[in-house]
């Protein structure tokens, strides 16, 4: 059996993709790339590309330190998964699936759903219970998922249902097609207090979107961004990366993005993972990773955002993701984006487990639930619609404007952009370290759990 090169320069845990069973793993870097190496003792060895390029660098990205040897004893992850206590961080949005029903058959679907999914779908009465026990766990956000959430036609009863809960922001996974196809209902959703729309929006052509999801989509997005903008709905575009598919369309996607401006409020990149339904066993070719979309967002926008531009999540792992915040101005962007030495510091919206804790204070142990709720709010309205204030500034300041405080959060409620990525992990890819320090978790017959630990496939 084939040993893990003794160069690895970081030891963590992963899973074996076959059997899910937790084994040691290292991070070995190989020509500018750092793989994930691991041996199971049944199915042998595996390695995986996940961090491709030196711009950004693995170890220059983000100042995360990893917990002292005497704190990385780990329990039975992520088989008794859930925010025990050796999870690192708290939630800061929470996924309730409403269905796994779908009106499309994407090649490629984490949740494998489809319209052969068996239901029945839970009652807004048994949904009403998920949503207050969430938010007695002081889970505020709630993004409703599936499946395909537009299939039910009591969709606004359940938003209704989140924010009279307590729920202070609900937020839509969505196709979008029956948002556009269907007007009067997108105007209910809005009605009923639906926040923001995470619409799936792969490319700007439908050769990728036949790829991608099996049929021809782009003029139904666009139909779908014109009708959620009549509504006061806030869009984010969110397109799943592929290598040789649409990597090429990083670029166009933002532009496309910022012409839609107020409407569209950001872009939110995901790099393709390999769990649920996909074509075949993926090779390294088939991977893109951070720094890859990093480095493509400045080529492809010829500079207007710059990897300087960009900073690591500051919720979750550093290697989670990016986000990049912006203020649209007639002449370009003004990035308003924390400096990536300090965006995991004091900028993380989330309290982590021992701050939650009163037996086990931590160093940020100064900020109190309600602290980390004000800055779970602040997030919020950066894809948040203010039909008031578009109202009263209908148009960008220019680039030589003075403005004072109060117009200046005006002028971001209204202009504000953001282009964000997170980079999901399958079998091949799961890093435990990675795992403990997640804040984006699906409820699960209730348990609260962590996304890549809720949908991750074997093999």
């Amino acid at each position: 059996m084939k040993e893990i090169t003794k160069t690895a320069t970081k030891q963590t845990y992963s899973l074996c993709p076959v059997c899910l069973k937790r084994i040691p793993a290292k991070l070995v870097m190989r020509d500018g790339c750092w793989y994930l190496e691991k041996v199971c003792e049944v199915h042998g060895y595996y390695k995986t590309v996940v961090w491709r390029g030196r711009v950004p660098g693995l170890t220059d990205w983000g100042n995360y330190h990893p917990p002292k040897e005497e704190e990385a004893e780990l329990p039975d992850c992520p088989n008794d998964c859930g925010l025990c206590g050796k999870h690192l961080q708290s939630t800061c949005c929470v996924l309730v699936e409403v269905t796994s029903r779908c009106n499309l058959r994407c090649p490629v679907c984490f949740a494998e759903s489809g319209a052969d999914c068996p239901g029945p779908d839970k009652s807004v009465a048994e949904l009403s219970d998920e949503f207050r026990f969430l938010i007695e766990k002081g889970c505020h956000f709630i993004q409703l998922s599936g499946g395909e959430p537009t299939v039910r036609d009591d969709l606004p009863e359940i938003i209704r249902a989140a924010k009279e809960a307590g729920a202070t922001s609900v937020q839509l996974n969505s196709n979008g097609l029956r948002l556009g196809e269907e007007p009067e209902f997108t105007k209910r959703l809005a009605a009923s207090g639906l926040d923001f729309v995470f619409l799936q929006f792969d490319g700007m052509d439908d050769t990728v979107n036949r790829k991608l999801r099996g049929r021809a989509l782009l003029e139904d997005k666009r139909k779908t961004i014109e009708v959620c903008g009549v509504n006061g709905i806030g869009v984010t575009l969110v397109p799943t990366v592929v290598p040789g598919i649409n990597d090429h369309q990083i670029g166009r996607i933002i532009k496309f993005g910022l012409t839609q401006s107020p409407v569209v409020r950001g872009v939110h990149f995901q790099p393709i993972s390999y769990f649920g339904r996909y074509p075949e066993p993926p090779k390294d070719e088939d991977r893109i990773t951070l720094p890859e979309i990093v480095s493509a967002i400045e080529q492809q926008t010829e500079g207007l955002i710059k990897i300087s531009d960009l900073a690591p999540s500051s919720c979750d792992h550093p290697r989670c993701g990016f986000h990049g915040d912006f203020m649209i101005l007639p002449g370009g962007l003004v990035s308003l984006t924390p400096r990536a030495q300090d965006s995991n510091s004091d900028h993380c919206c989330c309290q982590t487990i021992a701050e939650l804790s009163a037996d086990a204070p931590s160093e940020n142990a100064s900020r109190n639930p309600k602290e980390a709720l004000r800055n779970r709010n602040f997030v919020a309205r950066r894809w948040k619609r203010s039909p008031e204030l578009e109202k009263k500034r209908n148009a960008a300041p220019s680039a030589d404007e003075v403005m004072d405080f109060d117009t200046f959060l005006e002028q971001i409620a209204v202009h504000g952009f953001t282009v964000t990525g997170m980079a999901f992990q399958d079998a091949y890819t799961i890093d435990l370290e990675r795992l403990r320090r997640c804040s984006l978790h699906v409820y699960d017959n209730g348990r609260i759990l962590p996304f890549c630990a809720k949908y991750l496939t074997s093999i």
